[in-house]
């Protein structure tokens, strides 16, 4: 079934030539059915780059989807057009009486600042108190799933000493998960970020289940009140060549930034990454949407 986006979006253009199911919104009003309502807060700075490699995931499934972007009032991006954002993206205060099955808050470039110097702070932890009682599922990437560890749990991130850059194994930590149903024993996973979150208060926190984690790149996968809130700490959404692009972004910027582990064939950025985490990320976004905000929300939000 398709996803519903914005006739005028641009990555519309880039998920039609990839022959994903796209639907106008004419043809969707004629659907005699209750699609899933999911919200996106595009934090990263590349917004563009974002929604296709999200829209991409989310629009392979069974089921039909209507998207919605959301932006911070507190906090202009300075990546993206003023156009842009004005047309495809609302603001808190619009959508706060209204109820959503499943909420997608991204990462942002934002790590090594304390959660309370980020300026839209105050901000997202509105709509985090919000998303309790108004999202059936939440699901956090990157940042955003450390904000959620902060916020919700108290745990906090700690700064690494140089930035965590690749594409690393993953093993499993509970099979019977639901989010997990179809994943390999061991499988790959992109990252990018200066921070890890704060293990030893991770162990000890009764609500926070772990489900995935790599002895390189530390707790990946984590969920916690039935799915409530899932937080995964890499980037699976991410393209073949978003690590090799960042990597050439930071060399431009002469931060000297080391070379993704396990990315570059040879270690040579002249040569292709060969991408090894596609079809989890499939997995993961169909068991969430599946699981997680299908199964579990109401047909009627009272």
């Amino acid at each position: 079934m398709p996803i519903k986006i914005p006739e005028l979006l641009p990555a519309r253009e880039i998920l039609e030539k990839e022959n994903i199911f796209v639907m106008n919104e004419d043809r969707a009003a004629r659907q005699d059915i209750r699609p899933l309502n999911i919200l996106i807060l595009n934090l990263m700075p590349e917004k563009q780059r974002e929604e296709a490699q999200l829209l991409r995931l989310l629009g392979n499934t069974p089921l039909q989807v209507n998207i919605s972007f959301m932006r911070t009032a507190t906090h202009e991006s300075t990546h993206a057009s003023h156009l842009h954002m004005e047309q495809f993206y609302t603001v808190f205060s619009k959508i706060r009486n209204k109820k959503y099955d499943g909420l997608i808050v991204t990462g942002a470039p934002v790590e090594k600042l304390s959660f309370e110097a980020v300026d839209y702070w105050h901000e997202l932890e509105e709509i985090m108190e919000w998303s309790k009682a108004s999202v059936t599922s939440t699901l956090y990437i990157c940042w955003g799933a450390q904000a959620a560890l902060y916020y919700h749990f108290g745990i906090n991130k700690v700064l690494l000493p140089h930035k965590l850059s690749g594409v690393f194994s993953h093993t499993l930590a509970d099979r019977t998960e639901k989010l997990l149903r179809g994943f390999d024993d061991v499988y790959f996973a992109p990252h990018s970020r200066y921070t890890d979150i704060d293990r030893a208060a991770l162990a000890r926190h009764p609500q926070v289940k772990l489900l995935s984690s790599s002895e390189e790149a530390g707790p990946f996968i984590m969920l916690a009140n039935g799915g409530k809130q899932i937080m995964v700490t890499g980037h699976l959404e991410y393209d073949t060549g978003t690590l090799a692009l960042e990597y050439e972004r930071d060399t431009k910027k002469n931060i000297n930034p080391d070379l993704p582990e396990h990315y570059f064939p040879g270690d040579d950025p002249a040569r292709r990454p060969v991408n090894r985490w596609r079809s989890h990320a499939h997995l993961l976004f169909s068991n969430w949407l599946n699981y997680y905000v299908y199964q579990e929300t109401p047909y009627r939000w009272e």
